[in-house]
């Protein structure tokens, strides 16, 4: 046997074949799209690190991303180019192609390989594309173009696929005529669904962060105005009284409150409020001084902090935001004219924390309503006063509880022939330790702590249950009870009174409501649709204290008003001024030429009695009658006063 080997020098590797070179390149660029997955913050640089990868790590001699338009044109939108360059890659520009017009729609422009991927929502590869019958089309020259300087051959494209949505497609161009074969197709296509999910990603990390941050707009930004709210406020305050606490300074605070601005929103509408605090807040913003933070802390309200600011300075502030803040707004077709108050705090001379700060010039700017000049500053007195009304709150509740209210009443006699014919209701609250108390120094506060619904509720029940014993015992007495504006815009109301009908089954004409002048104007619609039920349940609506509210008469034509009282401030110098007596004698005839009844209010003594008798006036009400009483000794007055002669 010989020893000579059959060969000389190392034998030559066996070349790769062709498809495990297209496997390695794809997995080469799957390897590395995986660090850039992980990597990507922003969806435009994702989409150009992938493409990168895809041109320097998988050899691909182009790559790149359209998306897919949702609008009727469905055209496509190329977002990124990549190819090589000194083994570098390049971006490349795509606006000429974005102008071409191709589609990923079923028509001429909509034939190449990416309109295709993304209609069918699945991958799609055309070999020895130059000799295809795509690019025979002329309106494919710019393609082809590309196709022929980029010296690619085969081209393929894989829809992306985003939650059941196909957003576009991720294509790959090669030099070989027969590049992409299954194997390979099978892998790119992995790195097409990689891609897309890093896109969802993405997406919905941006939803996050645009949801967090409408979340923080709603926290601490009004929506109308783009103001600091009041959580924006209170940040606001902390951080001006550290700083002033460092420098040693002070800081003031303007609460501004614009006066009557519920009352605008439930005429004029939401709209005409949202109008009316853009245009104040435009206008503050250029009479402050600068450096000046406001704020909206409530509706109709703002909020100045004012760093470096003593007293006689925040004053001064007020005073010009109040003259440049005179101007009416015009809002919904109406001009509008917004009276202010300014209260003004001072740290650290009034408080030396957020809140107190704020909840002083709060209640500072409700004192300022009540000042001629509509400024007011935090004083000790003052916060005794709040605290006095909230504790008078406090016990309002304990007495709605415990049952401390007592029914009162005014009698009222007919004039003609001196017959008791009712009684206005009253409200008396019997407090263990201030006695008794009228309804002047807790109405307004039960307003403001929301508790007039259970003290008109009291009061209805009382007077139901009092008519049903006069009536039990022989007697047609009425009362009228008077009802607020917030009343009327209960939408229980009348259910509730419905209610009382049924349950101590008493004639509607047993019972009268009074309502203001100034009750009937806020939002007339919303009112005239409470008394018009009240009417249909068989009820008599009287106007209170004629004459001292809104002087246009067209109520009277347009709500259903079967009765008016004079007010008494008309009726007590009628024999004394000729004005009074002039302005009685003619609202006694306007109401009889309308059919209305009328009463006079404030009748004190004999003299104003025969006055209105003469006059013709059909009932009187006051001291000269009797004075307020509880409604138990009605009966025993009644039976007295038809034994009066004069």
């Amino acid at each position: 046997m010989s020893d000579t080997p059959n060969h000389e020098g190392p034998q030559p590797p066996e070349a790769v074949p062709p498809a495990l070179q297209r496997a390695i390149r794809a997995h080469r660029t799957i390897s590395a799209s995986n660090r850039t997955l992980l990597r990507a913050t922003d969806e435009m640089q994702l989409l150009r690190d992938m493409c990168a990868v895809a041109v320097e790590q998988g050899g691909y001699v182009r790559a790149g991303v359209v998306y897919a338009d949702k609008g009727p044109s469905r055209r496509q939108q190329w977002m990124v180019c990549m190819g090589l360059e000194g083994g570098k890659a390049v971006k490349f520009d795509v606006r000429e192609l974005n102008e071409a017009g191709y589609t990923w729609d079923d028509t001429a422009l909509g034939q190449d390989t990416m309109g295709i991927a993304i209609r069918t929502r699945e991958p799609f590869t055309r070999q020895n594309v130059l000799s295809g019958p795509v690019f025979a089309n002329p309106r494919y020259e710019l393609l082809r173009r590309l196709a022929e300087q980029a010296k690619f051959l085969s081209l393929t494209a894989f829809p992306l696929i985003c939650d059941d949505d196909v957003v576009g497609a991720l294509f790959m161009a090669a030099p070989e005529p027969d590049a992409f074969d299954q194997q390979e197709i099978d892998l790119l296509s992995e790195l097409a669904a990689d891609l897309a999910f890093g896109i969802h990603t993405l997406r919905m990390r941006r939803a996050h962060r645009k949801a967090e941050e409408t979340i923080a707009r709603l926290s601490f930004y009004d929506q109308p105005t783009g103001l600091p709210n009041r959580s924006g406020l209170l940040q606001r305050l902390r951080a001006g009284i550290e700083a002033a606490r460092v420098a040693g300074g002070p800081l003031a605070l303007l609460h501004i409150g614009v006066d009557g601005f519920h009352d605008i929103c439930n005429v004029l509408g939401y709209g005409a409020c949202d109008t009316v605090m853009q245009e104040l807040s435009r206008r503050l913003a250029s009479l402050l001084p600068v450096g000046a933070q406001v704020t909206t802390p409530g509706d109709g309200e703002f909020a100045v902090v004012l760093q470096d600011c003593n007293v006689e300075d925040a004053r001064a502030a007020a005073r010009k935001a109040l003259a440049g803040l005179a101007k009416p707004i015009e809002a919904s077709a109406a001009l509008i004219d917004t009276r202010l108050a300014i209260g003004i705090a001072v740290f650290s001379e009034h408080a030396d924390d957020a809140e107190s700060l704020a909840r002083r010039a709060s209640a500072a700017m409700y004192v300022a309503r009540t000042e001629r000049n509509g400024i007011a500053v935090h004083s000790a007195r003052q916060e005794k006063a709040t605290a006095n009304r909230l504790a008078v709150m406090g016990k309002l509740r304990r007495a709605i509880e415990f049952g401390e209210f007592e029914l009162y009443c005014q009698p009222k006699v007919e004039i003609g022939n001196c017959r008791p014919c009712g009684a206005e209701a009253l409200l008396r609250w019997r407090d263990p330790v201030r006695g008794l108390i009228g309804p002047g120094s807790f109405i307004p506060l039960a307003e403001q702590g929301g508790l007039i619904t259970s003290i008109t509720d009291w009061m209805l029940e009382a007077a139901f249950q009092q008519v049903h014993a006069w009536r039990a015992a022989g007697k047609d007495y009425s009362l009228s009870v008077n009802l607020s504006a917030h009343d009327l815009h209960d939408p229980a109301l009348v259910g509730r009174i419905r209610n009382l009908v049924s349950t101590w089954g008493i004639p509607p004409d047993a019972i009268q409501f009074e309502l203001t002048e100034s009750a009937l104007m806020i939002d007339p619609e919303a009112v005239m649709v409470s008394l018009r039920r009240l009417k249909d349940l068989g009820f008599d609506i009287w106007i209170d204290d004629f004459g001292t509210g809104y002087s246009s008469l067209s109520y009277l034509q347009r709500f259903p008003i079967d009765a008016i009282k004079i007010d008494q401030s008309f009726v007590r110098p009628m024999t004394s001024q000729a004005d009074s007596s002039v302005i009685v004698r003619a609202t006694i005839e306007l109401g009889h030429n309308l059919g209305l009844e009328v009463i006079a209010e404030g009748v004190e003594d004999r003299e104003v009695w025969a006055s209105l008798e003469a006059q013709g006036c059909d009932v009187a009400q006051g001291f000269f009658l009797a004075q307020p009483m509880p409604v138990s000794q009605y009966m025993g007055w009644a039976a007295d006063w038809r034994g009066r002669t004069w």
